[in-house]
């Protein structure tokens, strides 16, 4: 049987990670029903803001999350106000996620593969908690009035062969 060759869609695209710093420790130490109820308030808060803001959960990664949007500043919007709004919904620990953008693979109509969604799994990966990173050149759009964007200098970040400047999201 010949294989189908598929032709390769490339689309522009944000992307961020984001999830709950230090679950593991607070699983052991505050048990499994006192975990999922963070949780469950964690992806209760991230589905009201991406939902307002027609950003998508792409997916759930256990205590975290994977956002797509078309638009970069919609996306950086909601990702801050979700690190923001955390504690108001009673979310214990701090937040944390990377954001990045640029020309992915649409693989099945539903799944995105490239180096921006690597690179916001990555920086999610290196943020502290209550920190949002994303590389310098989120800064060559406008950002959305409520956030400012502060240089923290380059870094290397695992994976990727050279260092990248990378900027600290925070609500303004």
């Amino acid at each position: 049987m010949a294989e189908r060759v598929r032709t390769v869609k490339r689309v522009d695209r944000a992307f961020a990670f984001i999830d709950l710093s230090g679950f593991t420790a607070f699983t052991d130490t505050r048990g499994d029903a006192e975990a999922v109820a963070v949780l469950a308030r964690f992806r209760a808060l991230v589905r009201e803001v991406a939902a307002s803001r027609a950003v998508r959960v792409s997916k759930w990664l256990g205590d975290g999350a994977m956002l797509v949007a078309i638009d970069l500043p919609t996306l950086i919007e909601t990702v801050t106000d979700i690190v923001t709004e955390a504690p108001e919904w009673r979310i214990e620990l701090p937040l944390r996620a990377g954001v990045a953008h640029g020309a992915v693979i649409l693989m099945e109509g539903d799944d995105h593969i490239g180096g921006a969604v690597n690179l916001a799994a990555r920086l999610c990966d290196e943020a502290q908690p209550n920190e949002v990173l994303a590389p310098s050149a989120v800064t060559g759009e406008p950002l959305p009035a409520n956030t400012t964007a502060r240089v923290v200098g380059h870094r290397k970040v695992r994976g990727i062969t050279t260092p990248i400047e990378l900027v600290l999201l925070e609500a303004a």
